[in-house]
């Protein structure tokens, strides 16, 4: 049977309505969302049996106008990306079954809707065939988005919104347009994405400036200095955060980057010209200030916000080498940063909704009586520094071996450093929470256990998938091979 990428964009939308039509019904509500995550699953899986095979799905929409059509085509890269949203879509939403229950959050028929719409919005970032299609879905995950970071409607929550459409409006607009219709410009008309690049025949010195309006305009990376939408946006509910850092929104700008790179520039364009000097500058400059500003963050939350601007610079890094097993470990971290992430934030959320704690220095003991999250806690945070046998310890290998293999092989140091960082940051929160007496001196803290039922099975399910991706990292690791041409 043959799956067009388009029925991967309907499905949330068809969610979408489904979840708004049963929200007083919130028993069915919640059996819509989570049947709408598997469906979109099997389409997505579907898809990938066929690229397997050699096909590429196809969609064409209606021309608006020269050059600008939505064309959505399935390509190796975007399939990998696709199957991060839709396999982690369903433990978010069985984790967000426990959590707004448990905490008792408001407005969750909508919380429910602009997660199914920015699903949606993914798909279509992950499978758009040209530049405009690309841009049309980027502004779209950021407006449905939006009314998540700004769920409560506190005014801190506000603020934080207007953060968020801030930078990322203003990046996308200012700099992310412009190079969209130049880039038109300079090649004829001509923005579908095809192997090898679409620039090659440009000027250089339009190149350049080219390379750092796309760079520039990709704000949902957090590259520094336009990261700080990213920590602002941690005031929204932890399955919004989980979504932020695992799902949709930092990997949209990743996966851009690496997209733009293989299939607008080109690998060649990109190894051969100095103007990527200053990206591979830029990312190792934001792995290594990011790594040490999440080790004096007491807020757990925080802390992990400034962990995930380190780690998508590492894909961003990777991007910028230019370089066959720069975009394969770019691509596999995009996976291995994902689950591993997912996980911890899972944790942070089950910590608050059980204990009502917050911050780093408040987890002492925490672990005799949440032994299951702060285990859970553990192996993501393994995951994340890239120790074996997690998932992240392949990611790391293969962007280690790019950069001995670059000119730059001092950039390996950089990651060694910040790998140390990782474990300065995140291995102390566990090992207080199982070692350490809780403050009151008692056995354990008073009337805290685990959290409710749902948030468990997510966690574990995101933790064994860490696990998974270390002993069968088969179709993580094929998928960006095929998107090089098997050139390994």
């Amino acid at each position: 049977m043959t799956v067009g990428p388009e029925l991967a964009l309907v499905i949330p939308l068809v969610g979408a309505v489904g979840i708004g039509l049963t929200g007083s019904k919130p028993n069915l509500r919640e059996a819509v969302t989570l049947l709408c995550a598997a469906t979109l699953l099997g389409c997505v899986s579907l898809i990938a049996a066929q690229v397997l095979q050699g096909e590429h799905p196809r969609w064409e929409g209606p021309l608006m106008g020269p050059g600008l059509q939505l064309v959505l085509e399935v390509e190796p890269l975007g399939l990998l990306y696709a199957m991060v949203g839709a396999v982690l879509w369903i433990p978010n939403s069985i984790y967000s079954i426990g959590y707004m229950r448990g905490h008792h959050e408001r407005n969750q028929t909508r919380f429910y809707i602009c997660f199914a719409l920015a699903l949606s919005s993914v798909m279509g970032i992950a499978f758009s065939g040209n530049l405009p299609t690309l841009f049309v879905f980027y502004e779209t995950l950021t407006l449905s988005t939006f009314p998540l970071i700004a769920h409560h409607g506190s005014p801190q929550a506000k603020r934080s919104g207007r953060i968020y459409l801030g930078i990322l409006f203003s990046t996308s607009m200012l700099f992310l347009l412009l190079g969209i219709c130049w880039a038109g410009v300079a090649n004829g008309g001509d923005l579908s994405f095809k192997a090898g690049g679409i620039l090659g025949g440009v000027d250089p010195g339009v190149r350049s400036v080219l390379f750092v309006l796309f760079v520039l305009g990709i704000g949902k990376a957090a590259l520094m200095p336009f990261h700080f939408w990213l920590p602002a946006a941690m005031v929204a509910p932890t399955p919004v955060s989980a979504l932020l850092h695992a799902v949709a929104v930092v990997k949209a700008g990743v996966f851009c980057m690496l997209k733009i790179m293989l299939y607008v520039f080109g690998l060649d364009v990109v190894r051969d010209q100095v103007h990527h000097e200053w990206l591979m500058s830029l990312a190792a400059f934001t792995i290594l200030v990011s790594s040490i500003v999440a080790l004096n963050q007491d807020n757990l939350k925080a802390r992990l916000a400034y962990s995930t601007v380190s780690q998508l610079s590492y894909i961003v890094l990777g991007a910028s080498l230019g370089s066959v097993l720069g975009i394969l470990g770019g691509g596999l971290h995009v996976a291995m940063h994902a689950t591993g992430k997912i996980t911890l934030f899972f944790c942070a959320g089950a910590i608050y909704v059980a204990a009502g704690k917050t911050k780093v220095s408040q987890l002492d003991g925490l672990g005799r009586s949440m032994p299951v999250t702060m285990g859970c806690f553990a192996v993501g945070a393994m995951s994340i520094i890239g120790l074996p046998p997690l998932g992240g310890a392949w990611s790391k290998w293969y962007l280690g071996l790019a950069t001995l293999d670059s000119a730059w092989p001092w950039l390996l140091a950089v990651l060694m450093v910040s790998s140390l960082l990782n474990v300065a940051y995140l291995m102390p929160i566990p090992i207080r929470a199982f070692f350490l007496p809780p403050p009151s001196g008692g056995p354990e803290p008073s009337g805290i256990q685990e959290a409710p039922l749902p948030c468990l099975i997510a966690m574990v399910i995101t933790a064994i998938l860490s696990l998974l991706l270390f002993f069968a990292p088969e179709l993580a690791l094929a998928l960006p091979e095929l998107a090089l041409g098997g050139k390994l």
